[in-house]
């Protein structure tokens, strides 16, 4: 019997954590928030893709982890500090860990680590739209 309420007790908290988790996706999809898979330390062979949603406030790319316990941004991006590096096609089974239809670019910022982003087209033009949308004077190298 003690058994049993136990394992009643686990799938009630089960439950409300994937209540709770469904509601924060949507909640921050409807906040204008994109899909997008991020990958740091890219130069490691052991660094793997993390699927998340990012959002533009204002000068920042804040990016929320999809399973994550924190109620606010995993990391946090400086458009002024952020230049793309690269950009290429998913290469071998990075193509089921993204987005589908998605461009992986490499970012660099000499304040944070290196990181690779991967989203889909329509997801990539609003990112290079604001990364673009920089106050005049700002060159930005692009890759082609």
């Amino acid at each position: 019997m003690k058994i049993a309420i136990v394992v009643l007790g686990l799938l009630i908290v089960l439950a409300v954590l994937a209540a709770w988790y469904g509601q924060r996706w949507i909640r921050m999809r409807r906040g204008g928030g994109v899909s997008v898979a991020l990958r740091w330390r890219p130069d490691n062979p052991r660094a793997s893709w993390h699927l998340g949603l990012g959002r533009y406030e204002g000068d920042e790319f804040v990016w929320y982890r999809v399973w994550s316990l924190r109620s606010g941004p995993d990391r946090v991006f400086q458009r002024e500090s952020m230049q793309i590096a690269d950009r290429r096609d998913p290469s071998g089974t990075e193509a089921y860990a993204v987005p589908e239809g998605a461009t992986v670019l490499r970012c660099e910022s000499p304040t944070q680590e290196a990181i690779e982003i991967a989203m889909g087209p329509g997801a990539l033009t609003g990112f290079l739209s604001w990364l673009e949308s920089a106050p005049p004077g700002r060159m930005l190298p692009h890759a082609s």
